[in-house]
């Protein structure tokens, strides 16, 4: 059951509906309340099609953001029979927001890749720990030694996107913040290895960036990708923050806008009602997806698939003539 305190407006209906089907049907004897559980059940079916076919991309963006959404470590977990976690830049610290290390991908036959990640982390205490998902520049040289480390051993390289964005506070800027994401575009665009990742959650700016240049990018339906947060674009736009909603759709930031952008490679469907209904369901989904990508790109020669990712990138973007 799902606390409705902790479920948005939008699907708090729903949840009290499915919360009451799940209450039933532990009281229940035998079949004295299988006809009103049915019915009830065909109620939440309507509601859940109703609500999630008609979602605005600010509801999306707080679908990102849900506070039982599932979170990297849930996903590493599920899709891959062995990780070992590997720390530190070897210059500075370890940075607890981004967690890499090698793995075992249970979808693809328990190959073995390198495994980024952003974790935002649960409760307070981890997540003033994780720093909320938003790394520090040895997050990103921690992420970088590790690349380097599986070009050298030919391991393809898998990055599960969920950050609101690179950390913006002065000991971060002190420490090369700018320099050290610029870096990491650099070094993926030309590693020799296939690269997979997908925006699990939220996708922030060059935070997410800095360890998404890919063959293959993919996004689970209702996370969102952009530039900046939809709160600070109206800030800046509008300085007006009641136009959170107005900023989200004119960013294009939800996946099936960048999909048809030509930015996103497929957007994956969700559990009913969203990647928090089932974590088993949604880390099946990711590592099915990301195995089967992973296939395809392996089987291509270094040259083509540099020369591809090449392509990939210089393909992004639409022009038009000016009108006279």
């Amino acid at each position: 059951m799902i606390d409705p305190r902790q479920s948005l407006d939008f699907e708090r209906p729903l949840v009290e509906l499915e919360n009451k089907i799940e209450e039933l049907k532990r009281l229940a004897g035998g079949e004295l309340l299988a006809a009103e559980i049915r019915l009830l059940e065909r109620r939440a079916q309507r509601a859940r099609e109703e609500i999630f076919a008609a979602l605005t991309p600010w509801q999306k963006v707080l679908l990102s953001r849900h506070p039982l959404r599932p979170y990297a470590m849930d996903y590493v977990s599920r899709m891959c029979s062995e990780f070992i976690e590997l720390h530190g830049d070897r210059a500075f610290r370890d940075d607890e927001a981004i967690v890499a290390g090698l793995a075992r991908l249970r979808a693809w036959d328990n190959q073995s890749i390198l495994l980024l990640a952003h974790q935002k982390g649960r409760g307070t205490k981890e997540a003033v720990r994780r720093n909320f998902g938003m790394p520090r520049p040895e997050g990103y040289r921690k992420a970088r030694r590790l690349m380097d480390l599986a070009a050298r051993f030919r391991l393809p390289i898998v990055a599960l996107i969920d950050t609101p964005g690179a950390f913006p506070g002065i000991d971060a800027e002190e420490r090369g913040q700018a320099e050290a994401i610029a870096k990491n575009l650099e070094v993926m665009a030309g590693l020799p290895v296939p690269i997979v990742a997908a925006v699990i959650g939220e996708g922030g700016s060059g935070g997410a960036l800095a360890i998404g240049v890919c063959d293959r990018l993919l996004m689970l339906e209702f996370s969102v990708y952009s530039v900046i947060s939809p709160e600070g674009c109206a800030s800046i736009l509008w300085k007006d923050q009641g136009k959170v909603d107005q900023a989200a759709a004119q960013m294009k930031m939800t996946a099936e806008d960048l999909k048809s952008l030509g930015v996103v490679d497929e957007v994956l469907r969700e559990p009913p009602g969203g990647a928090h209904h089932s974590y088993d369901e949604a880390a099946m989904i990711v590592g099915d997806a990301v195995a089967r990508h992973l296939r395809e790109l392996s089987v291509l020669p270094q040259e083509g698939l540099l020369d591809g990712r090449y392509a990939k990138y210089r393909a992004l973007g639409r022009f038009e003539e000016p009108r006279s």
